[in-house]
This record gives structure tokens, C-alpha cells and sequence, in this order.
């Protein structure tokens, strides 16, 4: 039962990164812009960037946790 649990709160604590990434990706790419248009592209592209970042990275501690 403490295992479920603790899972549980691991993936509510996972939903904190979305906005975190959302704001990021969107100052970014407002200091690099000035229109509204190239800002949306470019926080598209530095988001899914991030996402991906994060993504490699929990595949590598996953790997590392199974192969202690």
C-alpha cells in the first residue's frame, strides 16, 4: 500500500514541471522576439526541447535505478 501511495504522489508532483516548462520556453523565446507569432513558434520548439531533455533524462535515472 505505501509503494501505491508513494507513486502517486511522484506523479502529482510531475505535473508542477508543465507549467514550469510552459514558462520558460514562453520568456525565452519573448527575449528573442517581438511579434506574437515567431514568440508561439519558438516556445513550441523550446518546449518540446525541454520535454525532451526531461524525457532522456528520466530514461537514464530509470536505467540507472534497474541496473544497481
Amino acid at each position: 500500500m505505501d509503494v501505491l501511495l508513494s507513486a502517486n504522489t511522484w506523479t502529482n508532483d510531475l505535473w508542477y514541471a508543465l507549467p514550469l516548462v510552459i514558462a520558460v520556453s514562453l520568456v525565452y523565446a519573448a527575449t528573442r522576439h517581438e511579434a506574437m507569432e515567431p514568440i508561439l513558434c519558438h516556445a513550441t520548439r523550446i518546449g518540446s526541447w525541454i520535454v525532451g531533455f526531461m524525457a532522456v533524462v528520466f530514461v537514464v535515472l530509470l536505467l540507472g535505478s534497474w541496473y544497481q
